[in-house]
Order: structure tokens, then C-alpha cells, then sequence
């Protein structure tokens, strides 16, 4: 079976609505024979596992916990983006200068978004964790039926321990991530790389294979060279406000301009951000701002790791003021809103009180309809007050 069979086995029986979900968790842990047999698991391998598995009742909860999805935005990236990450992200470039140089050119991202991914994931690998994955996941494929995601990287990790990689080595976060790029175990099938290109990659011990492995995650998951995740952005006092998103040379029409000085990416397409709502601060995010989703789907933690890589490369960055915000919503606040915007046609996401894209664009379109000045897309207690009149 080749790599893409294995992982279209895998995903089939991870979602297959035919797992029987036992009332207890040894025999839950037992309905998920039938994918591993099937993903090419030996009934000895997965044996060894699910003999003696026990719940991890830690774990209860945890999904909803992450900090990127709780913390407000600046507070997320003073400590994942810190000056002390940064420098130390500094000294490991330059330890790692030489591999650094041949990996970006192999798979064409900047070696500062490199390290400073593996900054964000695993702090350089002083932070890897130490959980036994496979007690990890099958846990919070227990405890979350509503997300086949668990079930489907549990066999995946067996697979890994099928091909050799030795269980002591399988540990990592409490989600089941593993080694210094945080790869869950299907990412690992996917993505991983040696930098010398031989044998299995070793992202537990090497660093040039995790910065290998994390440059090609970044190209298979669509990473255009030469454009910057994020650029913060000076508006013009007649600014519009018509739109959040279009292209570069729209936006360059419009008077917005980097900070930094010089020009806009000549093409692409980009969305207006403001944090803390119009005009100041604002950003335009850019495609790669999105491929950094798919490392870690939460905008706290992409727009981290952007402004940590630009302090790896020893660019400014965050030049603007951020006013702090006056009543920042509450977590029913932020749903809501949401809820507000479903019921006149404007979402249709789920209620969860996170504001990405989708929320924020709903946002603007009901501020355009009630023909607000700055329709900036940001999620205030004004927003709240135009929902509430009939």
C-alpha cells in the first residue's frame, strides 16, 4: 500500500460512521481494530497497544482550552512572539545557518518563517511533551464522538509504530503532536522529511530534519515564495471601507500602503485585518497567512508566528499603537454576535465565539447595511447594539 492508499484508508475508517462506539473505553479502543487492520496494522501491533490503554481523565476539556483560540490577540502574541523567542529563534538560525539555507531553497519559504514555526510548536524542542500519544488520542477520541479527526491519527500513529519508529519515541502533547515541528501522526506520514534525504525522518532528535520536514509542509500546503504572510498597513483618511478583501493592486489603488515603506506585493489576493477595529492597527493578510492556518487553524496563531518570523529577521514590526481594548466581549457576547448574523443570512458557521475571516466579513457586511462609517469588520459592542434593533 503507498503512502496516498494509506492515507485514504485511513481517513475512510476514521469517518466511517460503522466504529461501534462501546459504552466504555476499552471498548471503544476495540472498535478501532478494523481500521487499523485495514490501514495495513498488524493485529500483534495493535495488540501491543490496545492492551492495557487506560483513559487520560486530563484531558477532559482540553480541545476547548487552547490558548490561541481563548487568549485575546496582543496578549497571544507577546508570549508566543516574545523578544526572548525571537532571540533565541536569532541564535538558532544562525546555529542552523548552513542546513537553514539549502531547505529554504528546496522548498522555497524563508528560513526566519521556518525556525520560527518551530519556535511557535515546540520552543526550539526544549518543548516537545511527554504523553504517550496513542493514550492521548484514543482518550479524546472517546470523549469527542463529534470529531472523527482522534480516531483517524490514533491509526496513524500505529502505522508509524508498524514501520519501526520505536514506541518510546511516540510521545508528545497532550493532542497527540509529536517531536519539534508538533507533527501529528498522519502530518508525519504526509510531510516529513530527512534533510539528507535518506531513511526515516528524525524529528525528535534532528534538527535539520525538523526544519526539512517543516519546509515541505509549508510548500505542500501552497506557500508562494517571496510573499510575506502579513503586512502592516497605513490607511488613508478617505479610505472607503468598500471592501476587506481583493487583490494587491486594488488595495495599492485604494492609498494603503506598508509601513515599512516601499510598495505592495505586485499580485495576490489579501484581506484588510484590524485588530483592534479601524483605522489603526491594521494589516493585509496575504495567501501565506492562510497557509499557516492549515499548520495551526487559529488567526492568533498565524499572526504570531508572522510577526515572530519578522523579529527572527530582525525586521520591525507592530510599529502602531494597540489601544487596549475598553469591554472586550464576552464569551456569549461573541456568540451572539454570531448568532446575529446566521439569522439575517450572513453566517453560517459554526456558533463557537471565534471571530476568523468568515465572522469578520459577515461583521462587515452587516456594518456596510447599517451604513457604518469604518466598516472595519471588527467585532464591538456596537456591532452587538445594530443586532439588537428589529
Amino acid at each position: 500500500m503507498n503512502r496516498r492508499e494509506l492515507l485514504a484508508a485511513i481517513a475512510f475508517w476514521a469517518a466511517a460512521p460503522a466504529f461501534a462506539r462501546a459504552g466504555d473505553f476499552s471498548g471503544f479502543v476495540e472498535s478501532l481494530r478494523a481500521a487499523a487492520l485495514a490501514a495495513g496494522v498488524s493485529a500483534a501491533t495493535f495488540d501491543s497497544v490496545a492492551s492495557g490503554l487506560t483513559l487520560d481523565p486530563t484531558l477532559t476539556g482540553k480541545r476547548a482550552a487552547q490558548g490561541e483560540f481563548v487568549q485575546p490577540l496582543k496578549s497571544y502574541i507577546d508570549a508566543a512572539a516574545s523578544p526572548a523567542r525571537a532571540a533565541k529563534g536569532r541564535a538558532m538560525a544562525r546555529k542552523y545557518a548552513g542546513p537553514l539555507r539549502e531547505i529554504s531553497a528546496r522548498y522555497g519559504a524563508p528560513a526566519a518563517m521556518i525556525v520560527a514555526l518551530w519556535g511557535m510548536e515546540s520552543d526550539f524542542g526544549a518543548a516537545r511533551g511527554d504523553r504517550d500519544i496513542f493514550r492521548s488520542l484514543a482518550t479524546l477520541a472517546f470523549l469527542n464522538s463529534d470529531n472523527p479527526v482522534y480516531a483517524q491519527e490514533f491509526v496513524a500513529g500505529l502505522v508509524l509504530l508498524q514501520r519501526g519508529i520505536p514506541r518510546e519515541k511516540l510521545r508528545g502533547s497532550w493532542a497527540g503532536a509529536m517531536g519539534d515541528p508538533q507533527f501529528m501522526p498522519s502530518a508525519y506520514l504526509k510531510y516529513a522529511r530527512g534533510f539528507d534525504r535518506a531513511g526515516s525522518p528524525d524529528i525528535w532528535t534532528s534538527a535539520p530534519d525538523s526544519l526539512a520536514s517543516i519546509g515541505n509542509f509549508l510548500k505542500e500546503s501552497g506557500w508562494t515564495p517571496g510573499l510575506p504572510p502579513l503586512i502592516e498597513a497605513k490607511i488613508p483618511r478617505d479610505f472607503a471601507y468598500d471592501s476587506l478583501r481583493g487583490d494587491f493592486g486594488a488595495f495599492a489603488n485604494a492609498g494603503i500602503a506598508p509601513v515599512a515603506g516601499g510598495a505592495l506585493p505586485r499580485s495576490g489576493e489579501a484581506m484588510l485585518f484590524f485588530p483592534v477595529g479601524a483605522p489603526s492597527p491594521a494589516f493585509l493578510l496575504s495567501g501565506n497567512f492562510f497557509v499557516l492556518k492549515a499548520y495551526n487553524f487559529s488567526d492568533s496563531y498565524a499572526f504570531a508566528a508572522s510577526v515572530l518570523a519578522e523579529r527572527i529577521a530582525g525586521r520591525p514590526i507592530l510599529r502602531a499603537p494597540w489601544p487596549k481594548e475598553a469591554q472586550p466581549l464576552a464569551f456569549a457576547e461573541r456568540q451572539a454576535i454570531q448568532r446575529g448574523l446566521a439569522a439575517r443570512g450572513l453566517y453560517d458557521g459554526k456558533i463557537d465565539g471565534r471571530f476568523g475571516p468568515v465572522t469578520r466579513l459577515a461583521i462587515h457586511e452587516l456594518q456596510k447595511r447599517a451604513r457604518v462609517a469604518k466598516a472595519d469588520g471588527y467585532p464591538s459592542r456596537a456591532v452587538l447594539e445594530i443586532l439588537d434593533k428589529k
